[in-house]
């Protein structure tokens, strides 16, 4: 069907079902939070729950009960919440000032793990604890059946004509996988050896060598012709738990035998509660980390499971279907092997993705779901990262009880957003995955691993982080792990004990304002777990092209990815005013289908979108005519779906999907069509889509911009708005027109102060005038209530008159040492070879004469760094973001007027000057300098 007509017809779908405006706002069911000011209540206070939690790194267990408690005592200070105990190893190149390591589990150990948890209870903060230590968990004591598998394969060309013999050790030895993380010892065994020509026209299996074997040595026969020699390796125990601290170190744990898992869980349990009694008076979650197994797929059953599930036998294929891996797992890219012709490609892929259905099945039952089992046995919550290969990244996060995904800080967030791709995305590509498999099933909390800082450590800056945390909860984010702090005594040479992370410390130069960005956060969490995300777009990814096409991948850091805008297709829903979710195959044969939505427990979605899909199961295509018929909307982007991922039966299944497809697209209604694809800008072209397909919005922006997003919420009638400039440098001013029922006007709810104040409209209480200086986010909220303090925006339009004269500089530097200085014109210090290495304070101080009393404001102009104003010695405020302006109406007078600004830097130019000091250096030496200082110009603004 042609998209005019679709657009003509979609407006009547079922009859007596209208797609107008009222009913496509009003998505979801909400949350019963009818009582809004009791909500305003717990925003201006958010429990402790909503605050700051912090992967808390037990750095080499190098653990004294004294230093616990003191750092516990400054992670309440600073406001955070929560810890997750994560006991790691003890980084490198560090001097670990006489302290002993601690084996994890045993009695010493047990000890200052009984004064953590006490000692958090003790001060009203939560308690998480990460199973094991490390990533993937296992440990030196996993006997050998228990450590992981993987199977692999190597090849070996072989020339016609000749005898080959070749002793079984020196094969295994060929099979060494570059891995990120290798163990010590590895178990090789040759499982099987086949000989194929280089080339077949057909399917074959090849000859089986195995009874050519005798004495530890296989003797091979070629026949006239480029043959190839394929052999399959078991490695176990090949993989070492990746900073693993003492007593859990070692292989990696078999993730795909629940007897194996089960001993593992109990061992931890029986230590823990033998020491402090039931977890759960303790521990609010148990929580597994980043599953980075490096090519594990495999158990010993796993053959007889395959085709009890599939109902065909997998040897014959396995060695076509196993990849030679290296790094993290991930596939190498070479040629190698029979080149069999693309139809038989075709059977080879879809036996792979019966191979990986496998795999997914039997790592939920046996891991996910004893660990869920396990967790609940013992009072506990299960946390788990439930994504990467091995899984769905949709419906295992739907088993957990905490979900949790990963937001990381790069230097080109605030900076770069190109169309497509993940450049200048802090979420990593599982956070819409994780989000969305958490709202279908009901969670309440989206748990983040946030701000994992590894190419910027040290030259983060508050602001940075603020981007960085506004982009996550654009994600679907509403409850923030830290990456991290350090367990790092103060008699730890500086800059301390560093495993990772973006110097969560107190020796940080900006870590007395810390508390500003965590009260911020923690009120927006303590909305957002209040509130019920809304979404009437639902996206079905095509997870089973892309495996098909290019292998599963490893999460959050995939190697490809299915289409180019794979990632960008929710950014430019929610940049275009909407909500959306990601679903399933699964999910949509479970949905029911009523009233023109698919509903799935309390979602439901007026439209569904499919970018790019070609494969569907016959099942799904069967459930997309019944939500047709419901007067679904279904747009299939840039293709339509024509086969399906069916091994047997597969081409009578193919045609049955490609007939169904068709006939979806003849229904007549109009409300199913082809869209061609997005080239190039995707925030536009959905915008587009948008409006041709009459898809109302929660907000209409009248512009767009890359750096301006939105996610829409419900606490009981009350929409509300989490809106964010993620820019470190552009300013955004728009109109936007929400979409809300009658009765209700706005208010911002200010996240850093805890005030609400009505927001001045157009001339209608839901046409807004939206000003957002670079970093700087808002939440609106609609209300019943009129009547309050009005909020008085600044209009940046106004001209200001620049400051002269010279400015009086002292540098206060975190060494001890001060520096006076003068500037004649403002600078970035980084600049200046006298300044470029500082860390620490700057005063920067001058005396103006002010011609009248009637100047309003002042605005430092370009600032990197936190400002804090002083004028005539009264403190005016503080900013740690976005504009510096500063309201100074009472303060200014006519005459003499002393202003000073205390600007605090970042510490990373300073450690770059330590070339002594390696810790400093294995943190900086790769990263650039970072811009300091207030760079200006310095206005006075009048009065209107």
């Amino acid at each position: 069907m042609k998209r005019r007509d679709f657009v003509k017809n979609s407006v009547l779908t079922t009859p007596g079902v209208f797609f107008v405006h009222s009913v496509l706002g009003n998505a979801n069911p909400v949350l019963k939070t009818d009582n809004v000011d009791e909500l305003f209540e717990g925003f201006q206070n958010p429990p402790v729950d909503s605050r700051l939690f912090v992967r808390w790194w037990w750095n080499g267990n190098r653990l004294e009960k004294q230093e616990i408690l003191r750092e516990l005592d400054v992670m309440k200070v600073a406001g955070i919440g929560g810890v997750e105990i994560n006991p790691i190893a003890f980084p490198g190149d560090t001097d670990p000032v006489g302290v002993k390591a601690l084996t994890i589990f045993e009695d010493d150990w047990l000890d200052m793990l009984q004064t953590a948890l006490q000692g958090a209870k003790d001060r009203g903060m939560v308690c998480d604890m990460i199973v094991g230590s490390g990533w993937p968990f296992g440990g030196e004591f996993l006997k050998k059946k228990e450590q992981s598998q993987m199977v692999t394969i190597e090849t070996i060309d072989l020339e016609g004509g000749k005898n080959y013999h070749f002793k079984v050790n020196e094969l295994l030895e060929r099979v060494d996988p570059g891995l990120h993380s290798k163990n010590k010892t590895v178990y090789k065994d040759l499982l099987m050896a086949r000989m194929l020509p280089k080339n077949s026209n057909e399917f074959t299996e090849g000859e089986d060598l195995m009874s050519s074997m005798s004495d530890q040595e296989l003797s091979v026969s070629v026949p006239e012709g480029s043959y190839v020699l394929y052999y399959v390796v078991k490695l176990t125990g090949y993989m070492a738990v990746i900073n693993g601290a003492p007593g859990a170190a070692g292989p990696v744990l078999n993730h795909y035998s629940k007897a194996a898992t089960e001993d593992y869980l109990n061992r931890i349990s029986g230590f823990i509660n033998g020491k402090i009694g039931n977890m759960g008076d303790y521990i609010r979650a148990m929580f597994c980390d980043s599953m980075e197994l490096e090519g594990a797929n495999w158990n010993d059953d796993l053959p007889s499971e395959f085709e009890k599930r599939r109902g065909y036998s997998l040897l014959p294929y396995l060695p076509f279907v196993l990849k030679k891996v290296g790094h993290m797992g991930n596939p190498l890219n070479e040629e190698y092997g029979t080149k069999f012709p693309g139809e038989v490609t075709e059977v080879i892929k879809r036996v792979d993705l019966d191979f990986y259905h496998t795999r997914i099945e039997l790592f939920k039952e046996r891991f996910i779901d004893t660990f869920n089992d396990w967790c609940h046995k013992n009072n506990v919550k299960s946390r788990m990262q439930a994504y990467g290969r091995g899984m769905h990244p949709l419906e295992a996060s739907m088993e957990i009880d905490i979900p949790e995904c990963e937001t990381w800080l790069f230097k080109d967030v605030g900076r770069e957003y190109p169309d497509t791709g993940l450049t200048g995305r802090a979420p990593r590509m599982c956070n819409k995955y994780v989000s969305s498999g958490a709202v279908l099933a009901g969670k309440k909390l989206v748990s983040c691993e946030e701000i994992t800082n590894t190419a910027m450590a040290f030259m983060a800056t508050l602001e940075n982080i603020k981007i960085a945390g506004d982009q996550s909860n654009i994600s679907g984010v509403n409850h923030s792990i830290l990456h991290g702090f350090n367990y790092s005594p103060p008699g730890a040479v500086f800059p301390g004990w560093i495993r990772y992370g973006a110097y969560f410390n107190e020796q940080n130069t900006w870590w007395p304002h810390f508390r500003k960005w965590g009260d911020y956060k923690a009120r927006i969490s303590y909305l957002l777990q209040n509130a019920t995300p809304q979404a009437n777009v639902a996206i079905l990814q095509p997870l089973t092209d892309l495996w098909l096409k290019m292998g599963p991948q490893r999460d959050p850091f995939p190697q490809k990815w299915y289409p180019e805008y794979q990632n960008n297709l929710w950014e430019a829903v929610h940049q275009n005013g909407g909500g959306c979710d990601y679903i399933s195959e699964n999910i949509i044969k479970r949905s029911a289908f009523e009233k023109g939505r698919m509903v799935y427990n309390s979602r439901s979605y007026h439209t569904l979108l499919l970018p790019e899909i070609e494969t569907l199961d016959p099942e799904t295509t069967k459930s997309l005519v019944a939500f047709a018929n419901a007067g679904g909307k279904i747009v299939f982007i840039g293709k339509k779906p024509f086969k399906s991922p069916a091994y047997k039966n597969g081409e009578n299944s193919d045609a049955r999907v490609k007939r169904i497809v068709n006939d979806l697209l003849n229904l007549p209604g109009g409300n199913v069509i082809e869209y061609p694809s997005p080239q190039g800008d995707v925030i536009g072209w959905y915008g587009k889509l948008q409006a041709e397909l009459g898809l109302a919005p929660y907000a209409r922006f009248n512009k767009t911009h890359k750096f301006l997003s939105q996610s829409s919420y419900r606490a009981g009638e009350n929409p509300l708005f989490f809106i964010a400039n993620t820019s470190l440098s552009e300013h955004i001013s728009v109109k936007a027109d929400f979409e809300v029922p009658a009765g209700l006007y706005p208010w911002t709810w200010d996240p850093e102060t805890g005030e609400k104040k009505i927001y001045p409209t157009d001339g209608s209480r839901n046409k807004l005038n939206l000003e957002l200086p670079r970093a700087t986010s808002m939440l609106i909220v609609f209300e019943r209530s009129s009547r309050g303090k009005k909020l008085q925006p600044f209009d940046f339009k106004r001209e200001g008159k620049e400051l002269p004269g010279t400015w009086q500089l002292q540098l206060n530097h975190i060494n001890g040492k001060t520096q006076q200085m003068k500037l004649g014109s403002l600078i970035d210090l980084v600049e200046n070879s006298k300044t470029r290495d500082f860390a620490g304070d700057i005063i920067y101080e001058k005396t103006v004469a002010i011609d009248s009393h009637k100047y309003e404001y002042l605005d430092l102009g370009d600032v990197q760094g936190i400002s804090e104003l002083t004028i005539n010695g009264e403190y005016i405020g503080t900013k740690w973001y976005g504009a510096h302006i500063f309201h100074v109406k009472n303060a200014l007078k006519k005459g003499e007027n002393k202003i000073s600004v205390k600007l605090t830097t970042i510490t990373g130019n300073y450690l770059k000057s330590l070339a002594d000091n390696k810790v400093a250096q294995n943190w900086t030496r790769h990263q650039g300098y970072t811009s300091m200082g207030i760079i200006g110009p310095v206005r006075i603004i009048q009065d209107r």
